[in-house]
């Protein structure tokens, strides 16, 4: 199996950053990059005052903070599968 990475060069907030991925991973990475860019430049419109570092770990907080709510709810939702299924298999047993 190749190891074989690329560079890519991403920017965010009009500053450059080169990394190195598999090339499978080019496009997810690209997608992320963007992602983060929009989020950032968000926050900094808002804040103007905000140096690089404080904008990045604002945005690392905000998408944090949006993955285990997410998560969390994804757990909710799944409980709730789960106990609808076992309520299913109860009753089909009830009619076997």
């Amino acid at each position: 199996m190749s190891q074989e990475t690329h560079s890519v060069t991403i920017q965010l907030i009009g500053y450059q950053y080169r990394f190195t991925c598999q090339p499978a991973e080019r496009d997810d990475l690209l997608e992320a990059a963007h992602h983060l860019n929009d989020r950032m430049s968000k926050i900094r419109d808002h804040g103007k005052h905000l140096n690089l570092e404080a904008v990045a770990v604002m945005a690392a907080l905000n998408l944090s903070h949006e993955l285990l709510r997410q998560q969390r709810h994804a757990a909710d939702i799944d409980a709730i599968i789960s106990h609808q299924v076992q309520d299913l298999l109860h009753k089909v047993d009830e009619v076997l």
